[in-house]
């Protein structure tokens, strides 16, 4: 398996581009099912789970290419709503293509989704979300099937604001028959970005962003040209890289308004912050400051996907700062790791106490899941020594080539494939 190897203890200066939303992207993908034709996206980001949806689409009949930024996809060719149980089981945003394969051929057959090992995430409020609508679901041992004659619109409350819950819940209610309206509905950016898409698409959506979202069903839609928005959490954990290094960095083409709580939180941290239009400056010269508490929620909330690299600017801050997660009861996992880098931290339940050091120190770390890789990636560039970080490919999920991004700023990274065996017998 390929790791990263870093070389610790230098600050990260320059400027660098935000690549597109992993979590806009995915759903947005999985809507092209809804409209037959060609359809061109751009700003998509070139990730591992981005090209496994674009392998589902082609299983699923579509044809699909990406070059560079852009990816193009024919979804009139489509003839199979049965998604291959080996690839969903290596990502869970494959749940997306439930409500458009519904929605267009009256059926979907899938199985439980992978993903990140960071707690239990259930798919009980899309299965719900689709009965309301009037689907009919069968499930197996191993499997879940969906059929449904027609849709029609129907008052859905979901239990919990989930984002993948409220985006296939908007995408089968497209094309049903009558109003469908989602209370609690998940109030993220990338459901925003959803909500534009299908309504370029010829859809009627009003109330992304809010609690409330309402979607008057329409018979046709037609394929479009989109872009997708920045990727809010790889801003982020650029920012809290830049403060941890005690380094200066400019983000461009990245939006403020989606970063506010994160923002708010370095900002309490002592990270200075400005932003002006599509760009954010980050410093923070001096040792950071403890921050009392964190809690993780819902957006507009702190995020539970930049926790973990939180995390790391808090470990080596001045005093005692407490970080509670309430959305993924494993999301601590990368905790173990920090320690044996010399980070002090205890955690009970569902929360950390994290007491600063004034140093970190390089190790061999293991990235337990994506966002954990993220953070043990910082640690590293924080770090006084060499870092290797194992099991990258959960890294690759979310981050386009992130040493590639981390070299443009100064840091020294570099990835290492394994030696082919032929060669480390010799």
């Amino acid at each position: 398996m390929e790791k990263l190897v870093i070389e610790g203890g230098k600050p990260l200066t320059g400027a660098i581009q935000i690549h597109g939303a992993k979590n806009a992207a995915l759903p947005i993908l999985a809507a092209c099912i809804l409209a037959s034709g060609t359809h061109t996206l751009h700003n998509v980001p070139n990730l591992l789970d981005i090209d496994t949806m674009l392998r589902i689409l082609r299983a699923l009949g579509c044809r699909a290419e990406q070059q560079e930024d852009t990816v193009s996809i024919t979804t009139s060719t489509a003839n199979s709503s049965h998604i291959p149980e080996e690839l969903m089981g290596q990502m869970r945003s494959s749940i997306f293509l439930m409500g458009p394969l519904l929605a267009r051929f009256g059926s979907v057959t899938v199985y439980q989704p992978g993903g990140c090992a960071i707690g239990e995430r259930k798919i009980d409020l899309h299965l719900k979300g689709l009965q309301a609508l009037g689907a009919n679901i069968e499930e197996f041992a191993n499997k879940i099937v969906c059929t449904a004659e027609s849709l029609h619109g129907s008052e859905i409350v979901l239990d919990f604001p989930s984002v993948g819950a409220t985006e296939n819940i908007m995408m089968a209610a497209v094309k049903a028959e009558g109003i469908t309206t989602i209370y609690n509905a998940a109030r993220e950016p990338e459901i925003q970005d959803l909500q534009n898409f299908l309504n370029a698409m010829g859809a009627d959506i009003i109330g992304a962003g809010t609690d409330t979202i309402t979607i008057r069903g329409v018979e046709n839609l037609s394929p479009c040209t989109y872009r997708i928005i920045p990727d809010r959490i790889v801003a982020g954990t650029f920012m809290v890289a830049a403060a941890a290094t005690k380094g200066s960095i400019t983000l461009e083409k990245v939006n403020p308004a989606h970063l506010t709580s994160v923002i708010h939180v370095l900002k309490r941290a002592g990270v200075q912050i400005i932003s002006d239009g599509d760009i954010i400056h980050v410093s923070c010269p001096t040792r950071p400051k403890a921050v009392e508490r964190i809690v993780t929620s819902p957006h507009p909330s702190f995020p539970t996907d930049l926790q973990s690299q939180v995390m790391v600017l808090l470990s080596l801050a001045d005093g005692m700062s407490v970080m509670k997660e309430t959305i993924f009861e494993g999301r601590f996992k990368h905790v173990d790791e920090l320690s044996r880098m010399g980070a002090d931290i205890r955690v009970d339940m569902s929360s950390a106490f994290i007491r600063g050091v004034p140093r970190l120190y390089g190790a061999t770390v293991e990235a337990t899941d994506l966002r954990a890789g993220a953070a043990l990636v910082i640690a590293g560039l924080a770090a006084h020594g060499t870092t290797i970080v194992e099991q990258i490919h959960h890294i690759d999920r979310g981050y386009d080539r992130i040493e590639h991004m981390l070299s443009r700023l100064g840091a020294s990274v570099h990835r290492q494939s394994p030696v082919p065996s032929e060669q480390a017998n010799n």
